[in-house]
């Protein structure tokens, strides 16, 4: 086992989740109150989560049923994160990129329908597609807002409402690419990922492990990709905008 489940644990991870707190707030950072509350509510979900996985994959209906919750909070976190008004459940739409790619997944048989196998991939790129949606959407909202003018000089120009936008947004919008890249392109020698380390853990050989790994970030990225393409597309057609 990596972590021993102890109370020294418990000690560090208080002193760790205070000390981020507390350095957000020293910078003026303006998180230290979500840093408090994310650590919180992750302590509790994945205690749920703990207990209940075991026996949702069990069963093949509330583990669908376990997939459509993930799928429904992604959308929700990553709508709410990029705007606060109704256009917000548009977020569902990129954030679903990731579905596509676990169906072919399954289909292919390279991830089986059990819920140990299947939990963990779907969460993995569902993940992915949320943080790639909150990127790709936030920087191109704050982009659009920053330099509406030009957007307005280019419809002037003769441009469409989407390609003047288009023409603003998109160098932005591909920066939430970035992270996911950047991980891709290290990995191995900067960083060696959860898949990997987590099967050498379980008995794997390095190869098996790395084939794992490498796996998951091709189909990672494929997915990031998608869910920035497709929140570009929304926010120059306008339906997922702020006031």
């Amino acid at each position: 086992m990596l972590l021993p489940v102890s109370p020294a644990l418990g000690v560090v991870l208080v002193v760790l989740l205070v000390l981020a707190a507390a350095i957000a707030a020293w910078a003026r950072l303006g998180r230290s109150r979500e840093i408090l509350v994310a650590g919180v509510r992750a302590t509790a979900q994945l205690a749920v989560a703990s207990l209940l996985i075991g026996w949702v994959a069990q069963r093949l209906g509330p583990l669908l049923g376990f997939l459509v919750l993930m799928f429904a909070v992604a959308a929700w976190t990553a709508g709410r994160r990029v705007t606060s008004n109704r256009t917000w459940w548009w977020a569902a739409v990129p954030v679903g990129g990731g579905l596509p790619v676990i169906g072919l997944l399954v289909v292919t048989g390279l991830v089986p329908v059990r819920g140990l196998a299947l939990i963990p991939v779907a969460g993995i790129l569902i993940g992915g597609a949320l943080t790639a949606t909150v990127l790709g959407g936030r920087r191109a909202l704050d982009e659009l807002a920053t330099r509406y003018g030009e957007v307005e000089a280019g419809m002037a120009l003769g441009l469409l409402d989407r390609d003047a936008r288009l023409e603003i947004v998109r160098p932005a919008t591909a920066d939430a690419l970035l992270p996911g890249l950047d991980q891709t392109r290290t990995v191995g020698l900067v960083t060696l990922p959860g898949a990997f380390v987590g099967m050498l853990l379980g008995g794997a050989s390095p190869v098996e492990a790395g084939a794992v790994q490498l796996f998951v970030l091709v189909a990672l990225m494929a997915v990031q990709v998608v869910a920035v393409a497709v929140v570009l597309e929304l926010v120059a057609r306008g339906r997922l905008h702020r006031e």
